[in-house]
């Protein structure tokens, strides 16, 4: 399926040319929260979204259902959108859809309780909170906004939920089932979602250089950054798109999917390599084709670890050059798996391969991975981009380019 169209509000930026240059140079969007250290969590430290206003997306009238994190995801959409030179009456049809990845609107939920405390009486609280509060508040949003027809739904399986809204999107398109599906992911950023995060020990607590926290496959790695925002892609039918002269910035042409069906919060060891095995084989690609991998690594010991195991059963001695963008942006969680076709694609646009940053050492087994340490010359060609999820969820594509 092509590729016409990305978008993203990251902490690495709120444009397509400002994310390809951090990414490039290998610069971090992390910071210290100090409301999270003023409410004493264990760690401060998250991705921070910088000058985006959502006054200029939408009206007053459009704001009142749509939490921060909505609103980011119709921006990106948006800017998806005007690239792939597709018009807004163009997804006025049946075959035109909608599939982002989200599991959570905790901040709404939240508000219509203190409003519910501070009125005193239910019918105050007013008519856009419920629309807020509901997992599925992006594409239900999303889908009056642009008037699409056909699929409208929001996939919740964890931190992997973005690399399923992309595969699910790819299948149905692949089938027959729709022509265009706008796919992508979405994350709140505020403390309310990540404060019992918090208090399980997961965060990093490297709080004096920020930038250097989040430590993918790095021997001292101590627990990831929480990060956030949108993302989205806009995949279309090969000969429909070539058809009507757009431009192709890449092909998804493999989706594999598997879960652990062991422990709810500790990753398989072999999950994601039974992805991946599928991912490849749908794309009719072998292992030795692939010449980068977009790894999931979240800079957790036993999440980094158990990633390690599952590339290397899969790749054994021929593994590619790997990186993670989480040394840059923290972990997106929901949005994570739709953000690295975003992040990838643009690699592959403006010529380069992302370094994983903060990488020095590798412990026994994440030493053997061929990490990049360094900003790359040479863009990806081939790529495999592994997300992960509580639960055991795991997602893998296939882009090409």
């Amino acid at each position: 399926m092509a590729i016409t169209g990305i978008g993203a509000i990251s902490v690495l930026g709120s444009s397509l040319e400002t994310i390809a240059e951090a990414l490039k140079n290998g610069r971090s969007g992390i910071d210290v929260d100090e409301e999270r250290a003023r409410l004493a969590f264990a760690s401060p430290l998250t991705g921070v979204i910088k000058n985006f206003n959502h006054q200029e997306w939408l009206g007053r009238k459009q704001l009142k259902t749509m939490p921060d994190f909505a609103v980011q995801a119709y921006a990106a959409a948006r800017q998806a959108l005007e690239q792939s030179g597709l018009t807004e009456e163009d997804l006025h049809n049946d075959e035109s859809g909608l599939i982002f990845g989200c599991d959570s609107s905790c901040i709404a939920a939240i508000e219509q309780v203190e409003l519910l405390k501070e009125r005193g009486e239910t019918a105050l609280i007013g008519s856009g909170a419920v629309f807020r509060s509901m997992t599925s508040c992006v594409t239900m949003n999303l889908n009056t906004l642009f008037k699409t027809r056909g699929a409208a739904w929001t996939i919740s399986s964890a931190c992997s939920s973005g690399g399923h809204a992309v595969g699910q999107a790819f299948t149905l398109i692949a089938s027959g089932q729709q022509e265009r599906i706008i796919c992508g992911g979405a994350q709140e950023v505020n403390w309310q979602s990540m404060c019992s995060f918090d208090g399980l020990g997961a965060f990093s607590s490297h709080i004096e250089n920020p930038a250097q926290a989040s430590r993918p496959f790095d021997k001292n790695r101590d627990g990831l950054v929480p990060s956030g925002g949108a993302a989205a892609i806009i995949l279309e039918r090969y000969e429909l798109a070539k058809k009507r002269g757009a431009e192709i910035l890449g092909v998804v042409s493999g989706y594999g999917f598997s879960s652990d069906g062991d422990h709810i919060s500790v990753p398989g060891r072999n999950g994601l390599a039974r992805a991946g095995a599928k991912a490849l084989k749908q794309a009719g690609l072998t292992p030795t084709d692939i010449d980068y991998i977009c790894a999931h690594a979240t800079s957790t010991q036993a999440g980094d670890g158990a990633e390690a195991a599952n590339i290397l059963t899969l790749f054994d001695k021929n593994c590619p050059r790997i990186s993670s963008t989480k040394s840059m942006t923290g972990h997106e969680l929901w949005m994570s798996g739709a953000s690295q076709v975003v992040y990838t694609t643009l690699m592959n646009r403006y010529g380069f391969t992302a370094p994983n940053i903060n990488f020095t050492e590798g412990d026994e087994e994440t030493a053997r991975l061929n990490i990049l340490t360094e900003t790359d010359i040479r863009p990806p060609q081939k790529a495999l981009l592994n997300s992960a999820g509580f639960g055991g969820t795991n997602s893998c594509l296939v882009l090409e380019f």
